[in-house]
């Protein structure tokens, strides 16, 4: 499809967006804007096959996100939003490097409830910063098994702290949905670009 080639070749460069300038921002998102009129599945959350999985971004605007390699000494590696909706759980996780062996991670599990066909609310709950050796992080997928079944994990492998659910909530809107890509709007009118990570 044109479009979806149109989109990953104006993020291709971007360092998940940032290294994106004013003018790539505004082309970017019309290339999602265009991608979105496409979207093959519009009723997401009624694709429980499509949307589960891991998810690498590829790409957003959200200024939280981004902002942690701005964190003195750290670089920004990979960002997952793992979903689970079985579970009706989110689990966002970004790979943060540092000096020789301080790689960190910083991880945030969340519930959530759809609202609509597209559009989800979500509620925050645990957040974990940890060292990856510490945590024994080896992939997404491993890490989320181990906080399934560890209610809190202990001060040697990581800061494991609760989240006010009532004050960090916010929602989630699926606006493009196909077997290896999805696009995304957030409460804060952040974008995000995501693909499917394969076993």
């Amino acid at each position: 499809m044109l479009a979806k080639a149109e989109l990953k070749a104006a993020i291709a460069t971007k360092n998940r967006g940032l290294s994106a300038s004013p003018t790539d921002k505004t082309a970017i998102l019309a290339a999602i804007a265009r991608l979105e009129d496409y979207n093959p599945t519009p009723k997401p959350l009624e694709a429980p096959e499509l949307l589960a999985g891991d998810w690498r971004l590829l790409y957003t605007s959200s200024q939280e996100l981004l902002g942690i390699d701005r964190w003195p000494l750290l670089t920004l590696g990979s960002i997952y939003q793992c979903v689970r909706p079985t579970e009706a759980k989110i689990y966002n996780i970004a790979e943060v490097s540092s000096l020789p062996f301080l790689e960190g991670l910083v991880a945030v599990a969340a519930t959530f409830e759809p609202v609509s066909d597209q559009r989800v609310n979500v509620q925050f709950e645990r957040g974990i910063l940890a060292l990856q050796r510490l945590a024994d992080y080896r992939s997404p997928q491993q890490f989320i098994h181990k906080l399934q079944n560890t209610p809190k994990l202990s001060l040697l492998q990581a800061i494991d702290f609760s989240i006010d659910r009532d004050r960090q909530q916010g929602w989630l809107e699926i606006t493009y949905l196909d077997h290896d890509l999805r696009l995304g709007r957030g409460n804060e009118g952040s974008v995000f670009v995501l693909s499917k990570t394969h076993p």
